[in-house]
């Protein structure tokens, strides 16, 4: 659940006899018996996170097996004399990219330029850097450029919003990763190592979403010779499965070529939320007076905070902005409980958007109300809805809600009906408001975030970075000046316990042993 690949044994013996409130030997008993079986536990000493002395990590067998293996496949992929694309070897770049500029209508900065040469002669980079840096401008130009040779592009992204979002940036078809690899129940992928994915050039965007099993699927699908480029802001909250790979590849003295684009452009400096976001990173309390797409409105007490934000997002924006309170603006919390949390604003904020109407349908299920009009998301995987599956974080629109039926239909993200039968609603929660953490991969013309002292042990930079990066035109932020600080200093507890990064450098166990 804290995103780890392993533990210290150390700290796992602790916790154990903490959590179990048993004796310490028997906990070294039955670790030593578990580490003994070979589904048990995999015991390996690796570096310290902390650096000094190499520790003793234990793995859970899926997580060992998943980290060695994507190691070992993004070496084989880099290390490979097979080129898909080997029609940029010997390029002439200065005539390429003067033909670019013609099809895009502008010239790439330097340090694009540079990513557009390494995810085209290098067979695995990283496009990395926060907002209005030009990554999706970077994107776009690379695969102009690959299409151009012929070459076979397949996009994709963890979620549906960002690949339709990478679709219209590109003007070529885009798929959410799980779809690509066609998962089935039980995580088996219809393509891995011996049934590659016929692509010369795999583009996966919002990267800092891939945890360690899904980006070991991916990896694996990926044939010989293929070039793979992971686009994302290292800068975000990482995955919400266990693992940090995106942080992973990027680490110093690893073997993988990555551009972290930093020069914010013209047009993107004068946007308030840009230029924010690159504060918040900073350290920086985020300005608040004078601009025309962030505000802060103060409010100290939680509740109040929270009632707040339900009236900005319901009525105050779509009043002043013009924007459809529904389908335009997302409010984003740090926790789902408390009354600030999105499971209380939720209830709020389908009152005041979608209220009960009298002749107008509607059904209780658990706690809930639906009603058509309603926005809603898929809280788990379901292979067997819709053409593909509907996977956990698919969002949408209730469209239908026939009592006799007794069946709801939602309309999601990906322009897909999927039907409901009333006793499948346990799968469906409100979407008006959300956690942070779910919103990942998401962008929303407005977002509006409420900022409390009662999500005081939530409150980190990357959390409140990532929420204002969720947002194309307007931020406002409800809360606390105080919660608001905490927010910005705090910095998150550490890395995740990974050895992902040691592994990609050669790196394996028995260098300690």
């Amino acid at each position: 659940d804290q995103g780890h690949c392993y533990l210290p044994e150390e700290r796992l013996i602790a916790d154990g006899v903490k959590l179990l409130q048993v004796d310490t030997g028997l906990v070294i008993e039955c670790l030593a018996e578990l580490a003994a079986d070979p589904e048990g536990v995999v015991r390996e000493k690796v570096p310290s996170p902390e650096g000094g002395e190499p520790i003793t990590a234990v793995y859970l067998v899926p997580f060992h097996r998943a980290e060695l293996s994507l190691a070992g496949q993004v070496r084989r992929l880099l290390n490979t004399g097979e080129d898909r694309m080997p029609a940029f070897r010997d390029v002439d770049w200065g005539k390429a990219l003067a033909w670019l500029a013609t099809r895009t209508g502008a010239d790439l900065a330097p340090e694009q330029e540079q990513a557009v040469r390494l995810a085209l002669t290098r067979k695995v980079a990283v496009l990395t850097g926060g907002p209005g840096c030009g990554k999706s401008f970077t994107v776009r130009s690379i695969v102009e450029l690959a299409r151009a040779k012929k070459a076979k592009v397949v996009l994709a992204a963890p979620t549906g919003r960002a690949a339709k979002r990478l679709s219209e940036l590109t003007g070529a078809e885009a798929s959410t990763v799980h779809r690509l690899l066609e998962l089935k129940p039980g995580g088996d992928a219809a393509y891995d190592r011996d049934r590659p994915l016929d692509a010369d050039l795999v583009v996966v965007d919002e990267a800092s979403m891939l945890d360690l099993l899904l980006a070991n699927k991916l990896v694996k699908a990926v044939a010989p010779g293929a070039h793979l480029l992971l686009v994302g802001d290292v800068d975000q909250l990482p995955s919400v499965g266990a693992g940090e790979v995106l942080s992973d590849l990027l680490a110093e003295g690893g073997p993988v070529p990555a551009v972290r684009l930093t020069r914010i452009f013209r047009q993107a400096q004068q946007s308030g939320v840009v230029t924010n976001a690159h504060r918040i990173n900073a350290g920086q309390p985020p300005l608040t007076e004078g601009l025309s797409d962030f505000f802060l409105f103060v409010e100290d007490e939680t509740e109040d905070a929270g009632k707040l934000a339900v009236d900005v997002a319901a009525r105050r924006i779509p009043a002043r902005f013009r924007l459809d309170p529904r389908r335009d603006v997302q409010v984003l919390a740090p926790m789902h409980r408390g009354p600030a949390g999105a499971g209380h604003l939720n209830g709020l904020l389908q009152q005041a958007i979608t209220p009960g109407r009298p002749g107008l349908p509607e059904k209780r299920f658990g706690g809930r109300v639906f009603r058509v009009g309603d926005k809603v998301t898929q809280i788990r995987n379901n292979y067997d809805k819709g053409e593909n599956g509907v996977f956990n974080g698919t969002v949408g629109v209730v469209t239908g809600l026939d009592p006799d039926e007794q069946r709801l239909t939602v309309r999601t993200d990906e322009d897909e009906e999927i039907g409901y039968d009333f006793d499948e609603l346990d799968e469906l929660a409100h979407a008006y408001a959300m956690t942070i953490h779910r919103s990942q991969g998401s962008e929303y013309p407005a977002v509006v975030i409420p900022v409390t002292t009662s999500a005081w042990m939530m409150l980190q930079r990357n959390l409140l970075y990532t929420a204002v990066t969720r947002a194309r035109k307007l931020v406002v932020l409800v809360g606390s000046r105080k919660a608001i600080g905490q927010a910005v200093r705090t910095v998150s507890a550490g890395r995740r316990c990974t050895a992902l990064d040691f592994r990609l450098r050669g790196g394996s166990g028995e260098d300690f042993s």
